[in-house]
């Protein structure tokens, strides 16, 4: 019996609060919809970083991020060592025909085109971003120029900046770039979110005719500042009915005392008129919708070509965004809902349930021995995250009690924050270590975490309960030992 195809779609910044059957009134998902009632969606799933390399590293091999000690963004090479531990490395090993559409980002991107090691994918199709100005030698900027286009009169002229503090102070850096007649941003046809669908149909077709099975990971930048949305998009969005952030004015004060004792983030408190954040939202739900119509042709063609019963298929993000919850934009080192919850729905018609939506706990290290178990395959000795296989066939309602999330200096700033997550069912408690300082919220009654009861009285057995399984938690996730050959 052939394995199914694995097709793994990973948007790049994508709240878990952005799909319209799970939620969202103000968004236009038609196709994600669609996907929903033909798998299991997850609403409470978790990254285990806030920030793009520890997480994709992270659940491409079912390992927490300092297992690897891939902790941040801008490593020269993801460990060699650790190469035969990517899923697609394995897979390929196992008799797959293994493609990259898009980004991948397991090491520094900056320079256009990343260091890769034996990550076991032939077909490569790369495109971190679509901004340039490294635009030779990156297979987007090569397609736009086959449609008869210059990729740097197209794409956004790139942030010269050294460090993302720096960044976070120009205007250009992961701004509102608001479209119009006059001028447009990068039109849908000519999108790199559109050509991550021609790329992908292109793998499919090559491989369609062989009996070989299939893996692919799909990868655009979008939503990813900057929030840039094309009109065609942008205008079905009216910024002025849309909610906005979440936000209390008490936000800034509690900000402004995280900044104060030294914990790191791309950007400064400022209320949501300040970000213009009802514009911003506007732009990143018609990035969202983008990706919708796109994912959705994408899973049209499967239909057409009678792939689509033998394929698994995931659909997630590697971690959200503020989008000035709190007075915040972008992503960094904080651990609100917005930020390290993402959407993730998994689809296998012939053997996962259908039209499920559970609120079952679930990390995205949890993703990698799902799909070992759903082939058959052993899950290996290092593997930490815990298979969803009973979940998703109806064996079981439950899966976890608590989730985990880190942030090991992950980006360059100067004093290079320590931090992790602990979120149970009802409570999630933060730690900012050699800070002095933590949070504490009561996702019951506060589920926006606009109270923090870390100092109230009241509350003190509780986060000490909490303190000692979260270091319980961080403990656990240390690199597993290769199973034992002698008693010593």
């Amino acid at each position: 019996m052939q394995r199914p195809n694995i097709l793994w779609y990973c948007t790049d910044q994508q709240r878990f609060d952005t799909i319209a059957t799970l939620g969202n009134h103000y968004i236009q998902t038609p196709h994600l919809d669609e996907f929903v009632s033909t798998g299991v969606a997850f609403t409470h799933a978790y990254c285990q970083s806030p920030i793009c390399t520890p997480s994709r590293a992270s659940f491409l091999t079912g390992m927490y991020p300092s297992a690897l000690a891939v902790n941040g963004n801008g490593i020269e090479q993801f460990p060699p060592h650790y190469e035969n531990r990517l899923i697609p490395h394995v897979l390929s090993q196992a008799g797959y025909d293994c493609g990259l559409v898009g980004k991948l980002h397991l090491s520094s991107a900056a320079l256009g085109q990343e260091k890769r090691v034996n990550d076991g994918y032939r077909y490569f199709q790369y495109s971190h971003d679509h901004k340039g100005p490294n635009a030779f030698g990156h297979d987007y900027a090569e397609w736009l120029r086959q449609q008869g286009v210059n990729p740097e009169n197209l794409m956004q002229t790139p942030v010269q900046a050294s460090n993302y503090r720096d960044g976070a102070h120009r205007q250009s850096f992961g701004g509102l770039r608001e479209p119009s007649d006059n001028q447009d941003n990068i039109p849908p046809h000519l999108h790199q979110t559109y050509w991550c669908t021609e790329k992908s149909i292109e793998f499919i077709q090559k491989n369609r005719a062989t009996d070989q099975p299939w893996f692919l990971s799909v990868n655009p930048f979008d939503p990813h500042p900057p929030f840039d949305a094309p009109l065609s998009y942008y205008e079905r969005y009216n910024p002025s009915q849309l909610p906005g952030a979440n936000f209390q004015s008490t936000d800034l004060l509690h900000q402004q005392k995280l900044v104060e004792a030294g914990i790191d983030f791309q950007s400064k408190p400022k209320s949501p008129e300040q970000w213009q954040d009802k514009k911003v939202q506007a732009s990143y739900y018609a990035m969202i919708e983008q990706i919708d119509t796109e994912f959705g042709r994408l899973i049209d063609f499967l239909d057409q070509t009678g792939q689509r019963q033998d394929t698994i298929i995931i659909f997630m993000s590697d971690h959200g965004e503020m989008l000035g919850d709190h007075g915040l934009m972008l992503k960094g080192c904080r651990f609100y809902e917005g930020l390290v919850r993402i959407p993730l729905i998994i689809s296998y018609p012939v053997q996962f349930q259908k039209n499920v939506i559970t609120p079952a706990l679930v990390e995205l290290v949890d993703l990698v021995p799902t799909l070992y178990e759903s082939l058959g395959f052993p899950i290996p000795y290092y593997v930490q995250g815990q298979s969803l296989y009973q979940v998703l066939t109806g064996q079981t309602t439950e899966h976890r009690d608590s989730t985990r999330c880190e942030f090991y200096g992950a980006i360059d700033y100067p004093d290079q924050t320590l931090a992790t997550m602990y979120r149970d069912r009802q409570w999630k408690l933060i730690n900012y270590h050699h800070k002095g300082i933590c949070e504490l919220y009561n996702l019951d009654k506060d589920p926006w975490e606009f109270q923090d009861l870390s100092t109230d009285p009241n509350w003190q057995e509780k986060k000490w309960t909490l303190m000692q399984k979260s270091f319980d938690s961080t403990v656990s996730a240390k690199s597993p030992m290769a199973p034992r050959i002698q008693p010593y």
